[in-house]
């Protein structure tokens, strides 16, 4: 090999070499970032609703267990860890004792303590009539769920009281039979009771109802109260009904009373 191509060879490995990685270079400590939690903002109608339910039970509806008397029905409830169990419990024209029960979302019904069967559409029936004696026994707690949609219509005064109007409509799925009823909620500016609320439901031709609050009363630290029911016209926009009311334009159609409240345990 002559000189001048000894001379390229080291010239090129000395290159490569110079050029390869050094081993025992000190790296660089790897930082890690956590990502934080995007914190959802609640709207203005779900910050009112939260207040209502502060108002009138708050963390006492999760572990709430309670009966009470609705048209001649002996009702009760009990809430523990986000499960649940509804009973309603009457004696029919024979004398027999029926009795329903809704765990978490299943139904059973008893004939004098004897397990009665039932179809679909049965099933169906009695948890939704149940459902909704207990609903309406224990608002505001239930308009937290998932299904629910709540937005902040606007201020009203009703007989010199200022309250908020916050709609509440329902997803189709986990909406219940009738999810597509809309409901509004007047709830007090001050007190964030809910002293008025009213519906529009499409089943059976449709109607719009007005309820007006009374007889309010703490047990064991939840709020209960009873209602005046009212019918408007079809088709009457919920947010005229306060000045119907007002005007003694809509006609008294009931009374929902819960009696004999007692608190289980």
């Amino acid at each position: 090999m002559n000189v001048t191509l000894k001379l390229a060879f080291s010239a090129l490995a000395v290159t490569m070499f110079s050029c390869a990685p050094n081993n025992k270079e000190k790296k660089e400590p790897v930082v890690v970032v956590e990502k934080k939690e995007e914190v959802k903002e609640l709207s203005k109608g779900e910050r009112i609703i939260n207040d209502a339910i502060t108002a009138h039970g708050g963390d006492l509806y999760k572990t709430a267990s309670y009966e009470f008397v609705f048209r001649k029905k002996q009702y009760s409830f009990t809430n523990k860890d986000g499960a649940y169990t509804y009973t309603v419990k009457k004696v029919d024209e024979k004398g027999n004792e029926v009795i329903d029960s809704l765990k978490n979302g299943s139904l059973s019904k008893f004939l004098n303590g004897k397990a009665v069967e039932l179809s679909a559409k049965d099933q169906s029936r009695y948890s939704e009539a149940l459902n909704s004696v207990i609903y309406f026994a224990t608002l505001p707690y239930k308009l937290n769920d998932g299904a629910v949609n709540k937005k902040f219509v606007e201020t009203q005064t009703i007989k010199g009281e200022t309250y908020n109007v916050v709609e509440v409509t329902f997803n189709k799925e986990g909406g219940g039979k009738d999810f597509d009823d809309e409901f509004y909620y007047w709830i007090h500016a001050k007190t964030n009771t809910i002293d008025y609320l009213a519906y529009n439901y499409k089943v059976n031709n449709g109607g719009v109802r007005f309820r007006s609050s009374y007889n309010r009363r703490n047990v064991g630290g939840i709020i209960f109260q009873d209602y005046i029911n009212y019918k408007a016209e079809v088709g009457t926009p919920l947010k005229l009904l306060p000045g119907l009311y007002e005007n003694e334009k809509l006609k008294e159609l009931s009374r929902i009373d819960t009696e004999n409240v007692k608190q289980l345990h």
